[in-house]
């Protein structure tokens, strides 16, 4: 498994809010919510995105934006229009003042806006909560990056947009695989361009000696590993695999292993039903003082203060606007 394909696992766990606007101007949307990742697909119309301090952006249709939070944001049919809606934590919304919105409201499944066909449709996936293992590689995105329709060829936009206003069986489930592959190929794209900054063992996945290394590292974190037996997996000696290795990711392969060891735990101690013993195990320490000794030593808390703090962080506010209660 390679970090990219992390990104499946992780933020399915937690469910990501998927909401459908249909939009005529003027509109704008101020978007405070400080979720740490937003996907927003133009599907038909325009839209401009202006990141807090940035310059405003264009949007046609199949163009995807990635906004990396936690900083604010605006969508707008102009930069000039002033916000007429702000997106709080929780996905509350409220008029600019903090009443109640009056222009804007439910009109279906999953979908809200100012006119039931709006010239501007977009959808907007907001993931809440991030899975350790991806975080290295979303911290190497600029807090906007935009895709443009003709610069990648996927037709996961207007599966999207076709998916999101059913309500059907399972339909969650559904949602939150397209948006993730939806993410996925975005990242993948966008990380391939010569401007993108990808982290070095994102690049040296595709070495054939390094990126052997990565992947077995990556699928069995639970076994003894050492230089030498990494080595001999990959068919070359020892001092070439820690010479290349280090080279091309920027540290030794036990470090690396370490930190990928230390993120699969602090994503499993999200689950309260392990115990510290159980995701010590599974990730390759042989017991729970062992992998707090670890865990401390790299991140500065223990397992168990990672995991009270976990249960301390705010859930989402509860729905308090018909749209909020449907779409929750």
């Amino acid at each position: 498994m390679d970090v990219v394909a992390g990104l499946l696992n992780g933020p399915r766990a937690q469910g990501a809010f998927l909401l459908r606007s249909s939009l005529i101007p003027p509109w704008s949307l101020r978007i405070q919510d400080e979720a740490p990742l937003t996907l927003v697909a133009v599907v038909r119309g325009t839209a401009w995105v202006i990141p807090e301090g940035g310059a405003a952006t264009e949007l046609h249709p199949g163009d995807v934006a990635i906004l990396r939070g936690p900083d604010p944001y605006t969508f707008a049919d102009d930069p000039a229009t002033a916000p007429q809606a702000v997106i709080h934590p929780g996905q509350r919304c409220t008029a600019p003042d903090g009443g109640e919105l009056l222009d804007l409201t439910d009109l279906g499944i999953r979908t809200w806006g100012n006119a039931d066909d709006g010239a501007t449709i977009l959808i907007t996936g907001t993931y809440q909560v991030l899975s350790e293992i991806c975080r290295p590689l979303l911290d190497a995105l600029p807090p906007l990056v935009v895709l443009r329709y003709d610069a990648w060829d996927s037709p996961l936009v207007p599966l999207l947009a076709a998916e999101v206003v059913k309500d059907e069986p399972g339909q969650d489930a559904v949602l939150d695989r397209v948006l993730d592959l939806l993410l996925i190929a975005a990242l993948r794209t966008w990380f391939s361009r010569p401007e993108a900054d990808p982290p070095p063992w994102y690049r040296a996945q595709s070495d054939p000696v390094v990126g052997a290394a990565l992947r077995l590292l990556h699928d069995a974190p639970e076994r003894p590993w050492t230089v030498a037996k990494l080595a001999a997996e990959t068919n070359v000696s020892r001092a070439a695999l820690a010479r290349r290795f280090t080279e091309l990711v920027g540290e030794p392969p036990m470090a690396y292993l370490t930190a990928w060891r230390l993120a699969l735990a602090a994503d499993l101690l999200r689950d309260p039903e392990l115990t510290i013993g159980q995701v010590a195990e599974r990730v390759g320490y042989g017991s729970s003082f062992a992998l707090s000794t670890a865990f401390k030593r790299v991140r500065g808390v223990s397992p168990r203060e990672h995991r009270a703090e976990i249960a301390r962080t705010p859930q989402p506010l509860a729905a308090t606007t018909p749209w909020q209660r449907r779409l929750a």
